[in-house]
């Protein structure tokens, strides 16, 4: 991303509320937005990168263990401008983002907690219209909100997961809004009116009805997104990041151990006669003997004895030895296997 001497002038919008029960069991004891992936949680990346662009203020909307996520803000952004609002029921992504109303008073970036967005979105911010809205194509529109335009490229239409299937530009999660305030008052009547889609109140339903005020609203096109929100994809996004951040493909001799890249080793990691790569993140204070892993993240303080693991995530303060293969296994555990 390149930064933008306007991009000091926009507030992010950052909703981090929800359980991540896809996520399970490792969500029992973290918020979804800090699982770590590439050897930094979910929501650093998501920070970093518009810090990147520019934007030092940003309003998080949190709920689920939000202590952690307030706490983690504060200790690693101190230098930032940072506003914390709790969303006590998860009623939908429009209503989380109307939370955040109180703190907002210029243009605003909306971007989801749980999504890494690959590629540049400095052209995004750049349009003068009332919004635009980050978009990318796909076959199968479901799972999301679609957008219609008119030959001029402005938006008509939106629908919020939609029954038909069929190829669609959808939103992926990345949204700037130039007039808040026209979005912010549409938020409060769908949520007066009790405006449910499918018993949420949607952020999608929110562009819409500015569409029918009258706004001007555009879109971008988005390279594409990272999704953290299962395990496989998590493991997916690990691995892109890996290789994007690694400057080689040669195998790295460490001590009696073998880093095969793309990986991520913290520096107070301690590995002994292991073999480790690719695409593996291994966090703080670990410490690995005897093992090989692919394929993996494992967080901090945690120890990997004299076992073969692949595509598993391991959580903090974990103990694992023996023979292994897939694991996902929560913080504060301990698993032994028989040889």
């Amino acid at each position: 991303m390149r930064k933008n001497f306007k991009t000091r002038n926009i507030i992010a919008i950052i909703p981090v509320a929800g359980v991540g029960s896809r996520l399970r069991p490792h969500t029992h004891t973290q918020p979804k937005a800090l699982i770590p992936v590439a050897g930094k949680p979910i929501l650093a990346h998501i920070v970093d990168n518009l810090m990147e662009l520019g934007i030092v203020e940003f309003v998080f909307v949190i709920g689920y263990l939000g202590d952690k996520i307030k706490q983690f803000i504060e200790m690693s952004y101190p230098d930032n401008i940072n506003h914390f609002v709790f969303q006590e029921e998860m009623k939908g992504s429009g209503h989380a983002v109307s939370l955040a109303k109180k703190f907002v008073n210029k243009p605003t970036l909306i971007i989801y907690g749980d999504t890494i967005i690959k590629g540049d979105i400095s052209h995004g911010i750049e349009s003068e219209l009332d919004a635009n809205l980050g978009v990318t194509v796909v076959d199968d529109p479901r799972r999301f909100g679609i957008v219609e335009k008119n030959e001029d490229g402005i938006v008509n239409n939106l629908i919020e997961k939609p029954d038909f299937v069929r190829k669609s530009e959808v939103l992926v999660g990345v949204s700037f809004i130039r007039n808040y305030k026209l979005l912010f008052d549409c938020l409060d009547e769908i949520i007066r009116k009790n405006m449910k889609t499918k018993g949420e109140f949607y952020l999608t339903d929110g562009f819409g009805m500015m569409v029918k005020k009258g706004a001007k609203i555009t879109t971008f096109p988005v390279e594409g997104w990272l999704d953290c929100g299962k395990i496989d994809t998590l493991l997916e996004t690990n691995a892109y990041l890996l290789k994007n951040m690694s400057s080689t493909d040669d195998p790295v001799i460490k001590g009696n151990s073998i880093i095969i890249p793309p990986a991520y080793i913290s520096p107070s990691a301690k590995l002994s006669n292991s073999i480790v790569g690719p695409n593996v993140s291994i966090g703080n204070d670990c410490v690995i003997e005897n093992s090989i892993m692919s394929n993996s993240i494992i967080s901090n303080n945690t120890s990997i004895l004299s076992s073969h693991l692949a595509s598993s995530v391991i959580g903090q303060e974990v103990e694992v030895s023996g023979k292994a293969n897939k694991l996902n296994i929560g913080d504060h555990s301990s698993f032994g296997f028989e040889e």
